[in-house]
Formats: C-alpha cells, structure tokens, sequence
C-alpha cells in the first residue's frame, strides 16, 4: 500500500511539474521579452532588403549582446513549408550556431517566443548546457542552395558599390551585401544575388587594410581563407556605403572575378 501511495505520489509530482513547464508564458512588448512576469532580454531589430526581411540581436537587460540572428538564405526553401524561414542564431557568449525555423509573417515574435520559451537566458549571460539542448531540440539542418543564375551584364565594366549595398555593374544591379555587424571582433558580411540567394558570407579584420579572409560560398559549398592585398595603407575612410567600403570592394571584385557574383 505504501508502495502504491509513493509511486502516486510521484506520478502526481510529475504531472503538477509538467504543467508547470508548460504554463509557461512568454511575452513580447516594446521590444521586451518577458517570461513568467519576469524580462530577460531587449530585442533589436535590424531591417534588410528596403524592410522585406529583418535580422534580430538580443540584449540581456543590463544591455550585453547575447544573440545574433541572421536570415540564411543559401539553403533551399523547404518545398513542404512556405510559412517559414531559415536563420542562423549566433550565441555570442557560448560560442555556438544553429539555424532555427522563423515564421514568414512573425519573425520577430517569433523570434521572441521561441527565445523565452527556451530558458537559455540566465541573467547577463546564457546557459552553455541549455544552449545545447535548444539546438539539438528545436534546430534545424537544411539543405544548402547551390543553382543560381547570375545577372548577365558585361563584366568588362567597372564595378560600383551604392549606398543600402546595392552592388551595380554595367547600369544593372548584380546583387546587394548585407553587414552582419561585429562578431567576436570580426567584420562579417553576405553577398546575395538580386533574388536574394546568399552567395558568400565574409569575415575579416583589419577594416580597409584587411588582407586575409575568411569565405564561405554557397555555389560550391566551400569554406576557405582568401587573400586580397591591399597594397597603400587606409588611414582614414569616410564613405557613406559602408566603414569598410574600399575592403567591401576589393571583396566584390574577387567574387565578379571568380564567377559567384
């Protein structure tokens, strides 16, 4: 009988524990996500592509950078679902990537209610363990994309960056870069097609006078370290394009050059 009453017991302990999980509730307001009453972090949203998509960051409330989320476009649309879209979530103080699913209409609650419905945030920081379960439970492994068809121009003309990104060639736009900001000191870029396939994705130190570089490019599914000296030293640039316009073109050159962009 007391058997019977202990395993009751637990039974009981079990079901009120799940329920306590599962009651909780998850707000977003004024760029605030709040879990159970309590808010954890500050959501800023960075609008791309003339506002058609937007990449978010989250800030812990006392205002470090915990997350960066990007939307991925070299993998392929999952033929089975068009209300979704693909993003790449860096965890800045964990070191980690994985790339989740975000609704079409909602990718910013989205974003929210599937950031404080993870419990990775604790405090200033985020939880390494948690972190992992998150990916391995809610992540996603997509395909990489690698047909897309270039624009056709005549390549012997130069090549100019416009302000927004917008990359132009022979009177015609060739494609658009997007910044992905600083990572963990690192200046990170993506080169997209004007239908917004992704094609290469950059980082770099050094600003104007970076001569190393690290390349991702999605038609060959290749990671690589590229080198594009720069021959004078940059001491002072104030191009209204972009902080790192002069290296963002020597970048752009290379890609024209060698039949991804």
């Amino acid at each position: 009988m007391k058997t019977i009453m202990k395993n009751i017991f637990i039974l009981l302990l079990l079901t009120f524990s799940v329920q306590s999980i599962s009651a909780q509730k998850v707000k977003y307001k004024k760029n605030i996500i709040n879990v159970d009453g309590r808010d954890i972090g500050k959501v800023e949203v960075q609008k791309e592509n003339f506002g058609l998509t937007k990449n978010f960051n989250l800030y812990s409330m006392e205002g470090e950078k915990l997350i960066v989320a990007v939307l991925s476009t070299e993998y392929e649309s999952d033929r089975f679902d068009n209300t979704t879209m693909y993003y790449r979530f860096t965890f800045l103080p964990t070191d980690q990537v994985g790339v989740f699913k975000l609704g079409t209409l909602s990718q910013e609650k989205g974003f929210a209610k599937l950031i404080g419905g993870s419990g990775i945030v604790e405090g200033n920081s985020l939880n390494a363990q948690k972190v992992n379960e998150f990916i391995a439970t809610k992540g996603v492994t997509p395909r990489t994309t690698v047909n897309y068809m270039l624009v056709e121009r005549n390549r012997r003309w130069p090549i100019e960056l416009k302000e927004g990104g917008t990359i132009m060639q022979d009177r015609k736009e060739i494609g658009f870069f997007t910044s992905l900001g600083q990572i963990q000191d690192q200046a990170g870029y993506e080169f997209f097609i004007p239908s917004g396939i992704m094609v290469a994705k950059i980082f770099f130190t050094g600003g104007n006078n970076a001569q190393n570089f690290d390349l991702f490019t999605a038609k060959d599914n290749i990671r690589r370290v590229i080198s594009i000296p720069q021959k004078e030293e940059v001491k002072v640039s104030l191009s209204a394009i972009d902080p790192n316009a002069l290296t963002l073109k020597r970048i752009t050159e290379w890609l024209v050059a060698n039949g991804y962009l």
